[in-house]
């Protein structure tokens, strides 16, 4: 018990002297039993947030929600596709800026944990790999081949000139380095585990490396030498044992991902778990000085094209929501939870008496916007820019074009009916006959084919495909490319002579809209605007509209479907302005709707049939 207090004093007084910190360096290491923080035992009870999910303007308030909560350290995975998008061209600004992100937590006394391995999973589109790779000739993701590890190499080594300076050894707040990221439930290559250690040492990470996986993969997944962090458990006897037997009987004991409730995915109910199935075991891991990470403390949203998916042999292609909610104790807004209070009063349990947390902060204030008409728009004709012709169907990846939409045009004899069938779809597709749309097609649901009737003449015959996510988890990760990924189909025979219109949606500068009243029913942009005299939170309810994507003053804040559970998407106060404010939507299915409004409270929990 004194080592367990002397533990915990040691980081609440490292927490209150971090102004002091200056340039100091630290040590960080392995004993027996315990991390030793300059040589003191050292409990983390850290809790994950992502940079890109939070808007920039909140990092600090989320992070000194976390100290409020009792957290001293955050953790958070390093994206390689928002680092670079395009081989070769790194982007570490705005919302990307990871080392401002990491000397903010220092500013307000938090820890790090630094999860930059090439694969994150995360409910992140292809696991966090940029899309280009998959043009990459040969090139095998997670594997030893020559072309994957040159590139892995580069964004190593970019990424380490951002952060490596902040490692704790030099001065900083970085603790500690995870290579890879749960690999043995993917292999079990140890060469390949040894040249990561390699790469991540050559690009200047020199502190404390470590592992994680689930329990039944540690054995797979761990590189002897490095501490094996364990997953999804929180049993002391267990952690104990799984970590003992991988780690030359010895510790310390850290959960690397300790799950307090769970994510979604299109179509499905909504994941909750109550506080109370989580406060006793908390209680009793943190009881046993085992360190911990909460995956997540705070979700936050999935923001532009983002989202990834799951998909195995046994069940459906599964794209996941917009909203990182997550159940999480600091939910979407990053609001404080029942959960965030009850886990705050565990974790007050195992402070030195006379160590005070800061105050649990006030709910943000939140408001509604009467309804807001979008009364300009501009077809989805006014959209297109220069086509590509190619013979067969080119996807995503072959036309360059990493997220969003692509539209396959392509022109035909009438007179006639048949069936129109989109092998290998990824993932969803609007068809329509002379500018009508006729139907739709739907990857999660297996429905790649549909009968359709073209009238006499030439008729124009457009397929707007959308990339609803790659898959991040999973041997599926290396079949991953998007559009219609092999053929066109009607009655049975290939069509040819295609026209491909992307459609990414990077900027909506240059779009011309039309005020007049929209009479077509094929996928339309939206615009209007709303004036506002107070600023704050809102969540724009979308229960009534079809399926698309939303912007904001020039924010995509993601998409929203309405066979939910997601019916709301939030709009963060930081993103508004007093005044006029631009609101634009791309609507796939309800192509009439002309109206949005603003609700207090996000909708999370809400299936629809129609």
């Amino acid at each position: 018990m004194k080592l367990k207090l002397l533990a915990l004093l040691t980081g609440a007084l490292v927490m209150l002297h971090a102004s002091s910190w200056g340039q100091a360096t630290h040590t960080f290491t392995l004993g027996d039993k315990d991390f030793l923080l300059d040589g003191k035992p050292f409990q983390m009870i850290s809790g994950e947030m992502h940079y890109p999910r939070i808007p920039r303007e909140a990092w600090r308030a989320r992070m000194k929600a976390a100290k409020a909560m009792g957290l001293n350290t955050i953790g958070t995975y390093v994206f390689w596709n928002l680092h670079e998008p395009q081989k070769g061209v790194f982007d570490f600004s705005g919302n990307n800026d990871i080392a401002e992100f990491v000397k903010i937590a220092r500013q307000e006394g938090l820890w790090v944990i630094l999860r930059p391995s090439p694969y994150v999973c995360a409910e992140w589109e292809f696991g966090g790999y940029p899309y280009w790779l998959q043009n990459e000739k040969g090139l095998v993701v997670r594997s030893k081949e020559a072309q994957y590890l040159k590139e892995y190499e580069a964004y190593i080594k970019a990424v380490g000139k951002q952060l490596a300076p902040l490692q704790v050894n030099h001065g900083g707040n970085i603790l500690m380095v995870q290579i890879e990221n749960e690999y043995g439930s993917y292999g079990s290559d140890q060469e390949y585990l040894k040249i990561n250690e390699k790469l991540f040492k050559e690009a200047g990470f020199d502190g404390l490396l470590y592992t994680c996986d689930p329990v039944p993969d540690v054995v797979k997944g761990h590189l002897p030498g490095l501490l094996p962090a364990v997953n999804g458990i929180d049993n002391p006897d267990a952690v104990h044992r799984w970590v003992n037997e991988n780690h030359d009987g010895k510790g310390p004991y850290y959960v690397a991902e300790w799950y307090p409730a769970w994510f979604d995915w299109w179509g499905t109910e909504h994941h909750t778990v109550p506080a109370e199935k989580y406060t006793g075991r908390l209680d009793t891991t943190l009881a046993a000085g085992i360190s911990i990470n909460m995956y997540m403390f705070h979700g936050g949203t999935t923001r532009g094209f983002m989202n990834g998916a799951n998909f195995k042999d046994t069940t459906p292609y599964e794209p996941q929501i917009s909203s990182y909610d997550y159940d999480a104790p600091l939910d979407e807004a990053g609001n404080p939870t029942p959960k965030f209070i009850a886990f705050r009063n565990v974790i007050k349990k195992h402070l030195p008496q006379g160590v005070k947390l800061p105050e649990v902060p006030a709910a943000k204030p939140s408001i509604a916007i009467a309804d807001i008409k979008l009364n300009q728009y501009a077809p989805l004709s006014g959209l297109l820019l220069a086509a590509v012709a190619n013979d067969t169907p080119l996807t995503f990846e072959a036309l360059h074009q990493d997220y969003g939409f692509v539209l396959y045009r392509t022109t035909l004899t009438g007179g006639k009916s048949g069936m129109l069938k989109l092998k290998e779809l990824r993932d969803y597709a609007v068809v329509m006959v002379n500018g009508r749309a006729v139907g739709t097609l739907d990857r999660r649901t297996k429905q790649d084919s549909m009968q359709i009737t073209l009238p006499a003449g030439k008729v124009t015959l457009d397929i707007l495909v959308e990339n609803l996510g790659r898959i991040n988890f999973g041997k599926y990760m290396l079949q991953n490319k998007k559009g219609i990924t092999e053929a066109v189909l009607f009655n049975g025979a290939a069509l040819t002579g295609w026209n491909m219109f992307s459609l990414p949606f990077k900027t909506l500068d240059g779009i011309k809209y039309q005020s007049a009243v929209y009479k077509g029913n094929a996928p339309v942009m939206r615009k209007g605007t709303f004036n506002l005299q107070t600023v704050a939170d809102t969540y724009l309810d979308l229960s009534t509209w079809g399926k698309g994507v939303v912007w904001v003053n020039g924010h995509n804040l993601g998409r929203y479907w309405k066979i939910g559970p997601q019916q709301t998407v939030y709009l963060p106060a930081e993103w508004l302005k007093k005044g006029i404010n631009t609101i634009e939507i791309f609507e796939q299915l309800k192509t009439g709707q002309t109206t949005v409004s603003g609700v207090k409270r996000p909708i999370l929990d809400k299936l629809q049939t129609n």
